[in-house]
């Protein structure tokens, strides 16, 4: 729970943070704004992952639904895991907003609605899961930091709503009046379309990879959180 408080919240002070600084280096130009908050948010969650994974790295509650799902971690395990990422999340971005001067708690007014983005994050979503458990089902953990930043970094350009694909991150978005925060009555429908994205996924993950592939060679962290 600690590691996915800590991870989580560092995750979403580089979503936030990159925002507000993408905007201050470039308010003219919303395209390199994308760009410096995309290469941002990857590169934490390359390097969060590679640092938490021996302890706990999904950062995300429909990544820890879905190893509830795969009969990798228990009911318990999973909700209190789940508590964490949310209230890591929130912490994430009170601190974000403090660090550049901001209220701690500002409520966003970036409505973010309509079928497209709705879409939008089940695509990201799905395409998120099959990522993460494809490289872990296939006996390649030790690379899923990679594959996972890898791919946020290109969904925020592939996807019309950015990738949030994380409810979490998205609550945590919603006290924050900036780049990248999102209204809390966008919020729920996001969500929805995540939890909808999520269960795709472990329909196509379930298909695809039927059974998990150990590799010897993985790090003893690694087999060890992958039944």
């Amino acid at each position: 729970m600690a590691a996915e408080f800590v991870g989580t919240a560092f995750l979403v002070m580089a979503v936030v943070g990159s925002g507000v600084m993408a905007s201050t280096l470039s308010p003219d130009d919303a395209g390199l704004q994308l760009l410096q908050n995309s290469l941002a948010t990857g590169a934490a969650l390359v390097a969060l992952i590679v640092a938490l994974q021996p302890v706990s790295a999904s950062f995300n509650p429909v990544v820890t639904l879905m190893e509830r799902a795969l009969g990798m971690i228990g009911s318990r395990t999973a909700a209190g895991l789940i508590g964490g990422q949310v209230l890591g999340g929130l912490a994430g971005t009170v601190v974000a907003n403090l660090m550049f001067g901001l209220d701690a708690v500002s409520f966003s007014t970036h409505q973010r609605a309509g079928v497209p983005l709705w879409l939008a994050e089940v695509i990201a979503t799905v395409g998120l899961l099959l990522v993460i458990f494809g490289t872990v089902r296939s006996g390649r953990a030790d690379r899923v930091a990679f594959a996972a930043g890898g791919y946020i970094t290109a969904a925020y350009w592939f996807t019309s709503s950015t990738s949030f694909a994380n409810p979490a991150v998205t609550i945590a978005r919603t006290v924050t009046d900036t780049f990248a925060g999102i209204a809390p009555s966008s919020a729920p429908a996001f969500i929805l379309a995540q939890l909808l994205g999520g269960a795709a996924g472990y329909v196509l993950v379930r298909f695809l990879y039927p059974s998990f592939t150990a590799v010897s060679a993985a790090p003893a962290a690694d087999r060890k959180v992958l039944s």
